[in-house]
């Protein structure tokens, strides 16, 4: 791989582990002693949530063991794993390689949260309307959502092949 696309990668995802681990302390700081807070008529509320599990708490019923074999184990080798693998496609285009800068980026995110803090990640942002509301999320979660959804974008479309006449 070439030096300026590897710096890239590098700068995105520092970029995103930096963004999450800001926005964590600023939520820690200002919702510590608040029941939470909403805006825009409570379309967006944020609170504190500690939480054990992946992303919208899946895996929170496994036992910590297990929980911990994955979450800190398994899932940054599985993300280290599949940066390399890209990283070495001679296929990879710029814009895969930032979607995969993100994706890699929220997990690293989440998963020095889960290591400073005894296997849970703070997570603190909720977007909803009344009782229909999303489950509570991290910055880094975003970051995980929005760079599977660029790889999606990112990847060579390939047509159908045609039906004979």
């Amino acid at each position: 791989m070439q030096r300026r696309p590897l710096l890239g990668f590098a700068l995105i995802l520092v970029t995103c582990v930096g963004c999450d681990h800001a926005s964590k302390q600023a939520a820690v700081s200002l919702l510590a002693d608040s029941g939470g807070l909403e805006l825009a008529g409570g379309l967006v509320r944020f609170q504190l949530a500690a939480n054990p599990g992946a992303f919208l708490s899946l895996g929170t019923g496994f036992s910590e063991g297990v929980r911990s074999f994955f979450l800190l184990g398994i899932v940054p080798l599985l993300i280290a794993f599949v940066c390399l693998a890209f990283a070495r496609s001679a296929a990879v285009s710029r814009a895969q390689l930032a979607a995969l800068a993100v994706l890699a980026g929220g997990g690293l995110g989440n998963w020095l949260d889960r290591v400073l803090h005894d296997g849970t990640v703070t997570d603190f942002v909720s977007i909803g309307i009344g009782s229909l509301r999303t489950g509570i999320f991290n910055v880094a979660d975003l970051a995980v959502v929005a760079g599977v959804l660029g790889l999606l974008l990112a990847s060579p479309r390939r047509d159908a092949p045609e039906s004979p006449a």
